[in-house]
């Protein structure tokens, strides 16, 4: 179903993101993970893709393996770093071969093992670059889910804290407006762990124009260790201090520092959701428990029962 569909369908969207996995054993208990949240019902689910495509064939086997074995509907990630325009039609191909409805397009960060990496050799510099191509693409396979004349739903990325290689927040707007009117659907965010700096982005997107849904990022901390993983990948994201004194509280103790984790970022989606948030999107680090804690504290079943609209007692 496009992303557009799926807006128009459920009003708000609950989305589940999940990495590939590297070995056959940690294949199995990602499906056992996916397999507990079905039940959730989410609207989509995003698969990612590594640096410079490093995980390109195993993104895209897990996508088909999601949309032939689970009803849920799945977006993969697709990256502008390590591609030639070949390559990128070959994969936007092969995911309409497959019934892929939806791509989310990034910019891409090159890869970690080569920090001289030539970004002259990449077909496209920008994601916006990307997202026109992608707009453009025309299915050759008739009867897929690529038959609608709109072609792939597109969603992007948005930085709510800013993003690290555009300190000019104007310019980082402006980059981001490009996205959007070169064809992108929807806008998903980085993990933020401050409603505030969502709502002052949301805002200042108002401002210039911006008006596809927005979609938030949340990442439950789930461990001290877990903390500082997420600070390398999200680079410049910003913990508040109420986080980090709850969390030294813990005291180092696993099971305090995971309730304390989970408890602010339920807090956050309750926020969200009184603010009327276009959806969330769950980082889920392959895992389900986290997630469906969360669904449970908030007092619902299903992603249906979070986008219902309940009038207040």
């Amino acid at each position: 179903m496009h992303i557009a569909d799926i807006f128009t369908e459920r009003g708000q969207t609950f989305s589940f993101e999940f990495f590939p996995p590297k070995t056959a054993d940690s294949a199995a208990s990602l499906f056992d993970n996916i397999a507990e949240l079905i039940p959730l019902k989410p609207s989509h689910v995003s698969v990612t893709y590594g640096a410079g495509g490093g995980t390109r064939k195993v993104t895209h086997d897990l996508v088909v393996r999601i949309k032939q074995q689970t009803p849920l509907e799945v977006m993969p990630h697709l990256t502008c770093v390590g591609h030639t325009e070949a390559e990128i039609y070959d994969i936007l191909e092969g995911y309409a071969s497959a019934g892929i409805s939806n791509i989310l397009a990034l910019g891409g960060d090159p890869p970690r093992n080569a920090p001289n990496y030539d970004r002259s050799l990449d077909a496209f510099r920008y994601a916006s670059q990307l997202v026109q191509y992608i707009r453009k693409f025309k299915d050759r396979h008739a009867g897929t889910a690529i038959g609608d004349p709109r072609g792939f739903g597109i969603a992007v990325a948005g930085f709510p804290e800013g993003h690290p290689s555009t300190p000019n927040r104007v310019k980082e707007i402006e980059h981001l407006k490009a996205k959007v009117d070169a064809g992108a659907d929807c806008i998903i965010t980085q993990l933020f762990f401050d409603n505030r700096d969502f709502y002052d982005f949301r805002e200042r997107c108002e401002l210039a124009g911006i008006t596809v849904p927005i979609v938030a990022g949340i990442m439950p901390v789930t461990s001290s260790s877990g903390l500082m993983r997420m600070a390398d990948l999200a680079a410049g994201a910003r913990f508040p201090a109420r986080l980090l004194r709850a969390i030294s509280r813990c005291n180092g103790r696993a099971d305090a520092t995971r309730r304390v984790g989970i408890h602010w970022a339920t807090e956050q989606c309750r926020d969200l959701l009184d603010n009327d948030v276009a959806g969330i999107h769950f980082y889920t680090l392959n895992k389900s428990t986290a997630t469906r804690e969360i669904y449970a504290s908030l007092g619902v079943e299903t992603s249906l029962d979070l986008a219902a609209d309940i009038p207040a007692p």
